[in-house]
């Protein structure tokens, strides 16, 4: 529990320092208008933050989860595709507030690296869903 507890904390500083780069750089930048770089803040702070202050829910209700091995692998992936995505995410706000020309191939690799974010941060979802479902099949809850 401790531990998502932790990874929360670190999702919601993330979060938090990039909803100011992101209000800074555009104002320093005078831009104005939509970009994904705004959306930075809340993907951190949802499937960051959020998911973890659950997830160390489910710690404390159920004391097996976090010596399964499901759970263990979920901490992994999932913590490489929910900053891939937001990394990328920053890139494409960045270049959309620059307004810098992208050739094809560096627009898509942006795209795809970020889809490539948000595949591995589903499959980490997936690896919880299934940690909770045979933790709860095997455990007692009191």
């Amino acid at each position: 529990m401790k531990k998502c507890i932790n990874i929360s904390l670190i999702y919601a500083i993330a979060a938090m320092a990039g909803g100011v780069f992101y209000r800074e750089f555009t104002k320093f930048n005078c831009f104005e208008g939509t970009t994904v770089l705004g959306k930075v803040h809340t993907h951190f702070f949802l499937l960051g933050m959020f998911v973890f202050l659950i997830a160390a829910l489910f710690c404390a209700h159920f004391k097996a989860l976090p010596e399964q091995k499901l759970f263990r692998v979920f901490l992994c992936v999932y913590n490489i595709g929910v900053p891939l995505t937001a990394v990328m995410m920053a890139v494409r706000g960045v270049t959309q507030v620059l307004g810098a020309e992208l050739s094809k191939g560096a627009d898509a690799a942006i795209s795809g690296i970020a889809g490539i974010g948000h595949i591995i941060a589903g499959a980490g979802i997936i690896l919880l869903i299934a940690a909770l479902k045979k933790t709860a099949k095997t455990e007692v809850v009191q």
